[in-house]
């Protein structure tokens, strides 16, 4: 069985967003290329570390040729959400990043989430190729978004939940 595989070539649209409250909430990677919409779980984590990697890569890269013209992150929030219906493809297990330099795009790779056990030749996957601004934008929206989440204890530096926090470095303590 031939598992599922998206190539957005380029894609004309990319995004992240989230649904649901602070500490419930569902994050996803959507890209669109003219008619095909695909949208993927992702977890909190991983789009802040895409995030993160990205900007070292632009560098990297800006460093290798610096005749390539700069990136914007530059974004409208209202031009970020996500599209409807939300029919996730998969979770995603992986991601990656590529650079095409005949065609100055960088690749988002996505691979599902595995069990243990299972062959990795079956997931499913997706790449999405976007200009710099594109995946630096989308990233920039992630890292607000993300940010948006629970406040931290300054202690323990752990989420605080509405209904209280158990903060091990003060025993669940007030003070």
């Amino acid at each position: 069985m031939t598992p599922e595989s998206y190539d957005l070539q380029p894609v004309t649209r990319i995004t992240a967003g989230s649904v649901g409250s602070p500490g419930k909430r569902v994050f996803y990677v959507q890209a669109r290329r003219d008619e095909q919409l695909v949208t993927l779980i992702v977890e909190k984590g991983q789009l802040q570390s895409l995030a993160v990697g990205l900007e070292g890569f632009i560098r990297d890269l800006q460093r290798r040729s610096p005749d390539l013209p700069a990136a914007t992150g530059e974004y409208r929030e209202a031009e970020m959400r996500l599209e409807q219906p939300l029919d996730p493809a998969f979770r995603v297990g992986q991601l990656g990043l590529g650079y095409d330099e005949p065609t100055d795009l960088l690749i988002l790779v996505a691979k599902q989430v595995q069990a243990e056990g299972e062959d990795p030749d079956q997931a499913a996957s997706a790449r999405f190729w976007c200009t710099r601004s594109q995946l630096l934008a989308m990233c920039q929206w992630g890292l607000e978004l993300a940010g948006r989440g629970r406040p931290i204890c300054g202690n323990c530096g752990e989420p605080i939940d509405p209904g209280g926090h158990f903060c091990p470095k003060r025993n669940g303590h007030k003070r």
